[in-house]
């Protein structure tokens, strides 16, 4: 009898606590609203991201994505960067940003993709607790935005010059943004600009409107960078990320052409310098005729600038970065992933983007030119 009474206890605290279990309350955001990203044109949510992850969201996690529109995104990974392959989903984090992102990397807007508008409304779900946390723990890349973390200027504004191929020296740099200070560089970049005697700039993430907020804020300071603005001696393009995107070479075949009825010295610049500013100069460099290592070897300056990652120090992290140039070089020449980089004919390759861009075989020529002195 007694050791039935047990049995019958067990059993009912064991259904008791399935009970508690059922009645749990899944980690989700309820349905919340969006807004629109104005750099890239992506589906911010409406938490931020601190407010995200309190509701007991981390990075690396599975999330499930529901728009009151019908449309809805399965296993989709949170992560603190873009740690997807070229074009694919991810519910994005980053440092700085003031919401969690739905985005593709290099991708086009999703904004636009999702059909959404300033009434639309969201839910995102807890798919997977960590099913991602390895490729987050294996990625994940912060850097510090005081100067006094960084042995120079140079550094922390990423600044430099552009050198490879028959590139004519004291002609390109680049670096992050002198003029905004999201991430207070824009005095050390505009000073250090003003140094190279700078007399051109592309401007790949402004618009007139950015550029106005960022002249207009408490602080600036930027009055090298100011005066080439105002002589008309900017670039505003205001591009995304997808330089897959037939816009994109559109609009940097263009301003190419611009720069090379110009005077050097020019800067390329977005916000960080990093990733639209690297494939401008990937496309540069291949038009100068360097090779594979050497925009290789340009665009990485950043990541160790940055976040101290060196092929001797950090080769596994090194080796998945590099995976961003090769697939700039796949697109300038239009093959597919696998495709040995260096057999590539990257110059033909640049050359045909540029085609595909809209610009004759003359102003092709003048840009070569250009980049040759």
């Amino acid at each position: 009898m007694k050791k039935r009474i047990i049995a019958a206890l067990i059993a009912l605290v064991l259904i008791l606590a399935l009970c508690a279990g059922c009645g749990a309350k899944p980690v989700s955001t309820g349905k919340t609203g969006v807004v629109r990203d104005e750099e890239f044109g992506n589906v911010y949510i409406a938490p931020t991201i601190d407010e995200f992850n309190a509701l007991g969201f981390a990075f690396g996690d599975s999330v499930d994505i529901k728009f009151d529109n019908g449309v809805v995104l399965r296993d989709i990974p949170y992560y603190s960067g873009y740690y997807v392959p070229v074009g694919e989903l991810l519910l994005c984090g980053y440092p700085g940003y003031p919401h969690p992102v739905v985005a593709r990397n290099y991708g086009d807007p999703t904004w636009e993709e999702f059909g959404m508008n300033e009434a639309s409304k969201v839910t995102v779900t807890l798919n997977a607790k960590g099913k991602y946390a390895a490729n987050q723990e294996f990625f994940a890349l912060s850097y510090s935005d005081e100067r006094s973390d960084f042995d120079s200027d140079i550094k922390f504004a990423n600044f430099r010059e552009v050198r490879g191929g028959g590139l004519k020296e004291g002609l390109l740099y680049r670096s992050a943004s002198p003029c905004d200070d999201q991430h207070n560089r824009a005095a050390y970049a505009d000073a250090l600009a003003e140094e190279a005697g700078v007399a051109f700039v592309l401007n790949l993430s402004d618009t007139e409107k950015t550029y106005a907020e960022h002249a207009s804020a408490e602080g600036f300071g930027s009055e090298y960078y100011d005066a080439l603005c105002k002589d008309g001696k900017v670039l505003l393009l205001g591009l995304n990320a997808n330089y897959r995107a037939d816009g994109f070479a559109k609009t940097i075949s263009g301003a190419l052409a611009v720069m090379a009825e110009n005077d050097g010295p020019c800067l390329i610049h977005c916000v960080e310098g990093k990733d639209r500013t690297g494939f401008v100069c990937a496309l540069l460099l291949a038009l100068a005729g360097a090779s594979s290592q050497e925009i290789i070897d340009d665009y990485m300056i950043t990541y160790d600038n940055y976040y101290g990652v060196t092929k001797d120090d950090m080769p596994d992290k090194y080796e998945a970065i590099k995976g961003n140039v090769d697939d700039f070089l796949l697109c300038l020449c239009q093959v597919e992933k696998g495709a040995d980089i260096e057999s590539l004919d990257l110059k033909a390759g640049a050359e045909s983007y540029l085609r595909r861009g809209g610009l004759t075989e003359d102003e092709i020529a003048a840009i070569e030119a250009y980049l040759a002195g």
